[in-house]
Order: structure tokens, then sequence, then C-alpha cells
């Protein structure tokens, strides 16, 4: 297998690391700078120029993108999947990650619990948004900070509201988060490689230091993962997009909370705590995934006009509960059911004397107007009745401004 290891820092630990596990393993490996590389459109096939050559013949390419080159880079991820080379990391999983709040809304979408986040711009309203996170003590986030660059602990709402105050005139976009202060200046880097945790680590702050970034001098240990923060780190990677991603989590209260999805973890601090090969999993896995990779099926299946892939909830009142995937009739309406979701158990080709029940979520191939017709058309909100003033009360202008411009709610 040929490899491609984007880097613009071959000396770097990381890069050194995959580039000798490959070799180990027998692979060819080259270290690319990613800045280096032209995207050839001009042809009728996508390609691309390396150094001003025509790039040769790659099996996957390995993206290690800097923060401060994410643009261009993804845009040579992106046309390394138009030519058919395998990357773990899509250029929209990167793109995901890379933007905090657009990271922070696709998990919670998915129910991926995280610290109470919100982010607003204009300045009336910073002191609501603190309230709406539960008051000071809170933190403060720049959308495109890394390695604990831009993160800021404001101790009241005066202090928060001149940081964010500061920044917002900068023209930089900010959010404002929950301290979770149960963490105690701790969380939790687990490495995800496809569908498991190979190596995780507890990280400590230093004494007076709420961040626990290694490159700001916190300190790791190994740690034994309970399975829940597995699944939610597994879940969390693969929901942005990604098979290799550090999950950074807090331990809350209630379970792990999770901070931030990495694209390009570094390997140094997680090998030297945990005394694992992580550089060896992850070039094993794609030497897996190039023989045998894994298909989106939303883009693979739609091989014919009309057909495709859905997925459909078993709602409340919905003529399916109670009745096997046989009996549903789906198979007359030329359905089928790839896999059964039961609460957190993935039942993948189901029997068809399964018996549906309530909340059950079924991947389908199919007709699409066939399964659409099985969605339960979405409730109209209702239209509160007008009320006529009575008859002693002035009818207000509609051209005259509200003698209070106050929302009670």
């Amino acid at each position: 297998m040929k490899i491609a290891i984007l880097s613009r820092a071959p000396r770097a630990y990381s890069t050194q690391r995959l580039t000798a596990a490959a070799r180990e393993r027998g692979h060819t490996v080259r270290v690319l700078n990613t800045l280096r590389f032209a995207i050839d459109l001009s042809g009728r096939e996508p390609n691309l120029q390396y150094r001003g050559k025509q790039l040769s013949h790659y099996d996957a390419v390995l993206p290690r993108i800097g923060a401060s080159i994410t643009f261009f880079g993804i845009a040579v991820v992106r046309q390394f999947e138009q030519m058919d080379v395998y990357t773990p990391n899509t250029s929209n999983g990167i793109a995901n990650s890379r933007d905090k709040l657009r990271a922070i809304q696709i998990l919670s979408r998915h129910d991926i619990r995280i610290p109470a986040t919100t982010f607003v711009r204009d300045r009336a309203d910073v002191l609501p948004a603190i309230e709406r996170v539960g008051g000071a003590p809170v933190v403060i986030k720049l959308l495109e900070g890394t390695q604990g660059i831009g993160v800021i602990l404001a101790p009241d709402t005066k202090v928060a509201e001149a940081v964010i105050e500061t920044l917002q005139s900068t023209k930089q976009n900010v959010l404002i988060q929950r301290f979770i202060g149960e963490s105690r200046g701790r969380d939790i880097r687990a490495l995800v490689v496809g569908d498991r945790v190979v190596a995780a680590m507890r990280r400590r702050a230093q004494p007076g230091e709420f961040r626990s970034n290694v490159h700001r001098g916190g300190s790791t240990e190994v740690v034994d993962l309970d399975p829940e923060y597995e699944r939610v780190a597994v879940q969390s990677a693969q929901i942005m997009g990604l098979r290799i991603a550090g999950v950074d989590m807090l331990e809350g209260a209630d379970g792990p909370l999770v901070l931030e999805v990495n694209s390009s973890p570094g390997l140094e601090g997680i090998e030297t705590a945990t005394d694992l090969d992580v550089a060896g999993a992850i070039i094993d896995y794609i030497d897996r995934q190039t023989a045998f990779p894994e298909l989106d099926v939303r883009q693979r299946l739609s091989v014919s006009t009309g057909y495709g892939v859905a997925e459909l909830l078993v709602h409340e009142g919905a003529d399916l509960i109670g009745k096997s995937i046989n009996e549903s009739g789906l198979r007359d309406r030329d359905i089928s059911v790839l896999t059964l979701t039961r609460g957190t158990t993935v039942i993948p080709n189901p029997r068809g004397e399964r018996v549906l029940e309530p909340e059950d979520r079924l991947l389908c191939f199919g007709r699409l107007e066939a399964m659409r017709d099985l969605v339960p058309a979405r409730r109209r909100k209702r239209q509160q009745p007008k009320v006529r003033p009575l008859p002693d009360e002035p009818i207000p202008d509609p051209e005259s401004p509200p003698a209070v411009e106050h929302d009670p709610t």
C-alpha cells in the first residue's frame, strides 16, 4: 500500500511515528507538504499537481492539517476524494471539527451531551447569554482556537462582559460556555480509530490553571474508560465524519460532556502516557479500509432515479406498531429494511418475523416516494385567536410604536 501523509511538519513526533509504523508494516509512505499541492481542474478528470508535477498514484491519504491552513487543506483532501483515494477523515469531517460552533451544533443535534453553550453577537445579548448557561464563572472560547489558545475563564459577569466586548471589537467570534467545576481542571482524551477507542488518558491542569492541554503544561495519566465514555467518544467521532479523532471529554456529575473532536490529534502525549502503539493502530486501520472500504450507503445505493436510503421512525400511533416486518407491508411498497435500531441496540438485516415497537428506527432502501408517505405530516402550529379590544379600550394605531418595548417572557 502506498500512503501519503499530508503534513507541513515532517519532523513532528506524530508524523515520524506514523511514517515509521507504515514502513515497519511494509508500506510505502511519503510525507507531502499540503501547501505544495495545486488542484488541477482543467482536465476531464480530477487531478492534483505536487511541486509542479503530476501526482503519482496513492492508495490512501492521511491528513494532518494544521488549523492555519484549514481552508486549503480541506480543498486538497476533497480533491483526493474526487480521485477515489481513501482517507479516514473526510473533508467534511475536518471542516465540521474545525468550526467549534458548527461542531457543537452537530453533536447536540444527535443527543451528545456538551457543556451548556451559547453564541451571540449583539452586546445587549451577552448578559442574558451568560445567565442562560448558568451564570459566572463562564468559559469564553474563540471559534478558531487550538491547543487551549483562545480559551478564557471569566470569574464573574463583569469580567466576562469586558472580555467578550474586547474580542468582538476585534471581529472575533466567541462562544460562551458553562464552567464545569466538578471536572477540577482535568479532562479525558480518547483516541478513536474506526469504531473503537484504541487509547485513553486523563489530563490534569497545572496548579492555578484550568486548561489541561499538554501544550499548556498539563500532566497525563493512563485511564481505563467507562463503557459510556467509550461509546460517546466513538459516536462523537463518527457523527462528525471522522474515523481517526481525539475526543476530549469532561467528567461531569452525570457522565461525559464532550468538549471537542480533534481531526488531527497529537500522538506523543497519549503514546507516552499509555505506552501503546497508537500510530500502528492507525496504519492497520487504513490498511484494512483500503482493502475493504466502508461505503456511504446514502450515495452508493442511489443507483436509479427515485430510489435511495432513508431512516424511518416508528412513531406512537403508527400502523406499523405490533406488526412484524413481513406484515408491515414495507416489502409490498418496494422498501427493504437494512438495519433496525432499538434504543442503543443496532440489529443489521433484521428477520421478517421481528415485531416493530414504538421508537424503533428503520434504515431502509427503496422508493423514496413510498418512504416519504410513511413519514407523518408535521403538525402545524395552532394560530392564537385574535383578541378584539373591549369597546371602551382604544384601538392601537399600527403605525405608532408600543408604549413599552419589554418582552415579559
